[in-house]
């Protein structure tokens, strides 16, 4: 592994609601962005659906969790963070130091 690289573990909510593309799509549009900020996918865990603890959106009360482990450099998760901001299909993002 590189030296400038660090392991981080993120955890996305996913919401597909209303639209055609499958949960599998949109995790391949979410490690083409992580590719797209020099990191590296290690591993995809798909976690299902979930219902939500705090409902904030009574139109929404589930999402599909997916946990994915990746390497990228320490400016990779605020990149990431911005970059999916834009992306309506994630929900919410958690990324982490593994």
């Amino acid at each position: 592994m590189n030296q400038n690289k660090r392991n981080y573990k993120a955890t996305f909510i996913l919401d597909n609601r209303g639209k055609e593309d499958s949960v599998e799509q949109i995790i391949d549009g979410v490690k083409t962005e992580i590719v797209a900020v020099q990191g590296e996918v290690t591993a995809v865990e798909q976690l299902g659906r979930r219902d939500f603890i705090r409902v904030t959106d009574d139109k929404f009360p589930a999402g599909v969790y997916v946990n994915i482990s990746f390497s990228a450099p320490a400016a990779a998760p605020a990149q990431l963070h911005e970059r999916l901001r834009l992306n309506n299909s994630v929900y919410r993002a958690l990324v982490e130091n593994a």
